[in-house]
């Protein structure tokens, strides 16, 4: 009882800090919504689109992060900070270079990034905009993102929350003043959206250098990136590139939904979309963050070689998941009537809202279970590919097919549609639940001769 308590105890002191920094992340998607939402529905439309590629690169960076949280957590329960850092090394390499195809991308070439989403003149024009502005944001997340999974893997949970903090912050105030025009600024509208998040990253990554400098524990040094060591880079790529595939996969797919939703069911379902997509952001936040700090915590236990003591705590975490996953959805029940009575949406577009949120309320428990178990517990215990192939053929052998097929073909009507889009949680949790159970993830991949 007594190490059950210690391990509820070490949970929340890990998981409070990252509730934190994910209510501050969607109060920042909320505050871009709830201003845009007196600019107009196209802006709002075109935003929702244009984001789809802020969201394949963020989880392309946390399929990154996920490899330094998997090798970092392992090797600082171990106690060696040495290839702690050398781990950070080896996933700027990756993270800069992705992150730079994103930013010039964005910067060059943004209409025909939005032709991918739709052919409406108005939401390409506004969205082409947002997307040269964020640019710069593109690029600061390649180091950022980078520099807090290694913080996080650690335990330095609170130093990385007050770095979000800032640069969320920034960004709500910022978003006022370019939206609205304040304090002499332009109106920008939706292209201040971007503008807004640009300097917050900017500012942000300032403060991480700055950190870095004054750290005792992990440093951003440059010189880690050309630190050659084989068998590290090969465990990292064994660890690190199935989750990169794996959220990268997942979020592309979840992009088609979007293409599915802009392309074939009209701008009345994108803009109730975005409403939708923010509370289900919100009524997943609990689970996703004890998901989160729960895998950082059994990470250290398994690279002490506790394995029966992480087996324990993985049966504590899901405990954990399964009651605030109700607790999401009830959120999302509470808060119907104020998003209703908020939105300005036209009749039509409200009726899909309520719809939409009523799905929402239970879809979070499906990915409430899924993520902390994919993306959680299994990658603590070194075991990546396994959600790598269930997750693509979840997503790319039955989701996708079946959002098209009930669009496109079968022409269904727009919310059955969307209901067979959010049925994809719940196809896999036999196979998710049977992985669980197997103890096949649970693995010490530390390694004690990577410097002989």
């Amino acid at each position: 009882m007594d190490q059950k308590k210690n391990y509820y105890a070490q949970i929340t002191k890990l998981t409070i800090p990252i509730v934190l920094q994910n209510l501050l992340s969607a109060a920042v998607n909320s505050a871009d919504v709830v201003m845009l939402n007196y600019v107009g529905q196209a802006h709002i439309s075109a935003v929702s689109l244009a984001a789809q590629y802020a969201s394949i690169l963020f989880m392309i960076l946390y399929g990154l992060g996920t490899g330094v949280t998997m090798l970092s957590a392992q090797y600082y329960g171990k106690g060696d900070m040495r290839t702690v850092h050398l781990v950070q090394g080896i996933a700027f390499r990756f993270s800069l270079a992705v992150s730079l195809v994103f930013s010039l991308g964005a910067l060059l070439f943004p209409k025909y990034m939005m032709l991918v989403f739709t052919h409406d003149p108005e939401l390409v024009a506004i969205g082409a905009q947002y997307l040269r502005n964020i640019s710069l944001a593109y690029f600061c997340w390649g180091i950022i993102e980078i520099y807090l999974a290694t913080l996080r893997s650690i335990g330095r949970v609170a130093i990385s929350t007050a770095l979000n903090t800032f640069a969320f912050t920034m960004n709500i105030l910022l978003n006022a003043v370019f939206i609205f025009g304040l304090f002499g600024a332009p109106k920008l509208g939706a292209a201040g959206v971007a503008l807004a998040t640009s300097i917050s990253r900017v500012l942000e990554l300032a403060l991480c250098i700055l950190v870095s400098v004054k750290s005792k524990d992990v440093k951003m040094r440059l010189s880690d990136i050309f630190v050659k060591n084989s068998l590290l880079l090969k465990d990292f790529i064994h660890m690190a590139l199935p989750a990169v595939i794996n959220d990268a996969s997942w979020g592309l797919a979840f992009s088609m939904y979007s293409v599915v939703i802009g392309q074939f069911l009209g701008t009345d379902v994108v803009a109730a979309n975005s409403f939708a997509s923010l509370m289900r952001n919100f009524g997943t936040i609990l689970a996703f963050s004890v998901a989160s700090g729960g895998s950082i915590l059994l990470g250290q236990i398994i690279g002490e070689n506790r394995l029966e003591d992480a087996d324990i705590a993985a049966r504590n975490l899901m405990r954990l998941t399964v009651l605030f996953g109700a607790i999401g959805g009830v959120i999302i029940l509470a808060a119907m009537p104020i998003v209703l009575n908020f939105a300005d949406l036209s009749p039509t577009g409200l009726k899909y809202l309520r719809t939409m949120l009523l799905i929402n309320s239970y879809y979070v428990m499906g990915a409430a279970v899924n993520t902390t178990l994919i993306a959680g517990v299994f990658r603590a215990g070194g075991d990546s590919r396994w959600g790598m192939i269930c997750d693509t053929i979840d997503m790319w052998c039955y989701g996708v097919p079946l959002a098209f097929l009930t669009a496109a073909v079968l022409k269904l009507p727009p919310m059955w549609v969307y209901f067979f889009m959010c049925t994809d949680e719940f196809v896999k949790w036999p196979w998710v639940i049977g992985h669980y159970r197997s103890r096949k993830w649970l693995k010490n991949i530390t390694r004690d001769n990577l410097y002989d």
